[in-house]
């Protein structure tokens, strides 16, 4: 799934698509928002909070995207007609167009209501008002998680950004060991930092760096030469895989909450050994946090559904 500096890359490809421009062409194939014409409205811009895309026009409207596992937007030329079956949104300028493919989320809301899609969201990593606001609020998550780690980083109502590369790649920047309960993790400022200037470095570069632990299982350790592993976390039927070195991320103590790896299935298992894919673009921009949809049909959701959240919502 794409995390915070794809979805920031994304936003900002898309910004210089579409920013400032009028749509002369617009097409929202999604059920709940077939009927809506947005042509002649101008694009102000787009935000981003966590994984989640707010592209925002004049008339006070929001149409916010979530690229899911395998969703991307594509800029191409202005005559692109976007007619493949997996396109779920053709946005067109004079001189650009934009496609947004096999999306997974897909709302058109007032933009005065944007918390109503990410209002249960922890801070954005990536937002610029993190080190003095956010960081404090997601530190005091952490604190009173009883989850590992590993899984603590993923749950997106913790701090919002993170997914299974960039919890990977922060944990082994600061040693820790990810299946660690949260609460005992002795500097969680530091990795919650570490994870954001590791991101921003991945946005600056303008492509994902190479990995030094994510996706490396039964290969040498860069550090130590220690074979790395990968076991996962996550709620039961929602398990994400986690890559880690025992050399240099060993358990500390003897934990009755289970600090130790487990065994991933055997679908996690044949999936690790590739890299992982859908990466595009977050920006900082305040907004409050997500709602998410398990199915590709969305609506907006309203205040009691927001609470109502499913185990698997977490991870967007």
């Amino acid at each position: 799934m794409p995390e915070g500096d794809s979805v920031l890359r994304t936003a900002r490809s898309l910004d210089r698509a579409l920013a400032g421009a009028v749509l002369v062409r617009a097409e929202l194939r999604w059920p709940t928002v077939a009927g809506a014409d947005l042509r002649g409205r101008t694009v102000l811009g787009t935000a981003t909070y966590g994984k989640h895309l707010l592209t925002r026009l004049d008339d006070g409207m929001t149409l916010h995207t979530h690229l899911r596992m395998e969703g991307r937007w594509s800029i191409l030329g202005p005559r692109a007609t976007g007619r493949s079956p997996w396109v779920r949104a053709l946005l067109g300028t004079a001189t650009r167009t934009a496609l947004g493919e096999r999306l997974g989320m897909l709302d058109l809301v007032p933009t005065a209501e944007e918390h109503a899609l990410v209002g249960h969201l922890g801070p954005d990593v990536l937002a610029e008002a993190f080190p003095s606001q956010g960081l404090a609020r997601a530190v005091a998550h952490l604190a009173t998680s009883t989850e590992p780690i590993a899984a603590a980083l993923l749950d997106q109502r913790n701090q919002a950004g993170l997914g299974t590369i960039w919890m990977a790649e922060s944990l082994f920047t600061r040693r820790i060991h990810p299946w660690t309960p949260a609460g005992a993790v002795v500097d969680a400022a530091s990795l919650l930092m570490t994870a954001r200037e590791l991101m921003l470095r991945s946005v600056g570069t303008g492509e994902p760096p190479a990995h030094r632990v994510h996706a490396r299982a039964g290969r040498p350790c860069v550090r130590c030469g220690t074979v790395v592993q990968v076991g996962s976390a996550g709620p039961a039927g929602y398990e994400r895989p986690v890559f880690w070195c025992p050399g240099c991320q060993p358990a500390r103590t003897s934990s009755p909450r289970g600090d130790h790896p487990p065994v991933p299935r055997a679908s996690e298992r044949s999936s690790s050994a590739g890299t992982v894919s859908g990466i595009e673009s977050p920006s900082a921009v305040a907004t409050r946090s997500l709602t998410s949809r398990s199915t590709i049909d969305s609506g907006t959701l309203n205040a009691s559904q927001i609470e109502a959240r499913s185990s698997d919502e977490a991870s967007f």
